[in-house]
């Protein structure tokens, strides 16, 4: 093995992906309360209001169960749901907008889920023109959807991008006919040219696809010709992600077992195979598990350090504000985290309380406040500039020591700053500054692996 191979060995370990911090299964939600998070989420929207707001919309239902998915999903063919699920959205949309301010800006928009193309094209315009009724839409503002390519129709692309949506997802994962079967997501090349054809026709300016190593049945012959079908159909973004073996958390996992998945070794070269495939073709490494062309919007926001990564991945603008509307949707307030219910009834009944459906959260204390700064400037930017007078920048400092001997880091007079090689180990390098996990026995069963 090489040097780097043997590092990402050694650091294959179970790590969260940081969308936030704490990470949620440190979340102090007994002390929680929806009064305070409301508090702090107005005052944030008040001093930021120019910054405007990302909407997140959890649209959870999906004909089938795709049985890799870790996501809060509802199976079903009854698009008799679709409606009374907008009927409560837009609700509790109203209740936001009357708790903080009737005149929202808009900054952002994201449909996920689910399959957000589970819904008929005229009821994703009802939502979208319910949720726009009396908000003003930022200049500049960035609308996007996830889209299964099996389902996704013209109309779909069509009535979106006539209500500002610019930006799509396609959930491709595996190409390889027996990966698909295991994992029960079923979509062609064919399928995927289709919806990319229409999509530019149209006007869409920025298409990303989903891409997973570590599934069922991969090799890297398999992973080697997904990779070459998609480099071909050119996506402007590649998201190239591990999968997370979770089956005690997602039970739909265990269709298939552990023997089936490429481990240690194995994934690792399915792992350096993509990342070089997909680099040597010209798209440029951005934050963790991204890739983008250097004409693309993520890319410069990198380029310019206005990168920024929430609970919806990373973005190119940053929002302090972050309103997850549907069941599980995590809403975002810079000081403190909401999360909402995750089963479709518990939602309509919170709702037809006049209560909003948030169950947990948490209050971020001053010291998660720096910790906070420091794992989103890693993660966003490769670098940390360490606030003065913190009280634990020796102890991190002396949790970086190793790292630095390996390589992944340099650090120098209060600046740390990731390595070329360290950025491959974003993930690694942000729990040294995770004092709460630091602090847990118990993130072996809470976490998937680094690589």
């Amino acid at each position: 093995m090489t040097p780097q191979n043997n590092l990402i060995t050694k650091y294959n370990v179970a790590a969260p992906r940081y969308t936030s911090y704490p990470t949620v299964p440190f979340w102090e939600s007994v002390v929680f309360n929806a009064e305070e998070w409301l508090n702090r989420l107005k005052a944030t929207y008040t001093k930021s209001k120019n910054d405007g707001i990302s909407l997140y919309v959890h649209l959870p239902f999906c004909e089938s169960l795709c049985t890799y998915c870790g996501c809060n999903t509802r199976i079903t063919k009854n698009h008799g749901v679709e409606v009374p699920y907008i009927d409560y959205i837009l609700r509790e949309w109203e209740m936001y907008r009357a708790a903080i301010d009737d005149d929202m800006v808009i900054s952002e928009i994201h449909f996920g889920g689910g399959t957000p193309t589970f819904f008929e094209p005229a009821n994703l315009q009802r939502l979208v023109l319910g949720l726009l009724n009396g908000a003003a839409v930022k200049k500049g503002a960035s609308f996007s959807f996830e889209a299964h390519p099996a389902n996704t129709t013209k109309e779909h692309l069509q009535t979106l991008y006539h209500l500002g949506f610019r930006r799509l997802s396609l959930g491709i994962q595996d190409f390889d006919p027996h990966v698909q079967y295991l994992i029960n997501r079923h979509q062609t090349v064919e399928d995927v040219q289709r919806v990319m054809d229409q999509a530019r026709e149209i006007g869409y300016t920025s298409i990303n696809f989903d891409l997973i190593y570590g599934l069922p049945l991969q090799t890297q012959t398999t992973v080697r010709n997904t990779i070459e079908k998609s480099l071909r159909l050119a996506p402007d973004r590649i998201s190239f992600y591990s999968y997370a073996h979770v089956p005690w958390i997602k039970p739909g996992q265990r269709r298939f077992t552990e023997h089936d998945l490429p481990v240690g070794e194995e994934k690792l070269a399915l792992y350096i195979l993509g990342k070089q495939m997909i680099e040597e073709l010209g798209y440029k490494d951005v934050g963790m598990d991204h890739f983008a062309k250097p004409e693309d919007e993520l890319f410069k926001a990198a380029l310019s350090g206005n990168l920024h990564r929430n609970f919806m991945g990373y973005a190119d603008r940053y929002t302090p504000v972050l309103i997850g509307l549907g069941v599980s949707s995590i809403s975002d307030a810079w000081s403190s985290f909401a999360q909402n219910v995750k089963k479709v009834e518990d939602y309509y009944k919170l709702l037809d309380e006049g209560r909003l459906p948030v169950v947990k959260g948490h209050l971020l204390h001053d010291e998660d406040k720096v910790i906070r700064r420091y794992i989103l400037d890693m993660m966003c930017r490769g670098k940390v500039e360490l606030k003065t007078g913190f009280s634990l920048n020796d102890v991190i400092v002396g949790r970086l020591r190793p790292l630095e001997r390996d390589g992944l880091v340099e650090y120098v007079d209060g600046h740390i700053t990731a390595t070329p090689i360290g950025k491959s180990f974003l993930r690694n390098i942000c729990m040294v500054f995770d004092q709460r996990l630091q602090l847990s026995k118990e993130q072996e069963q809470l976490f998937s692996q680094a690589i």
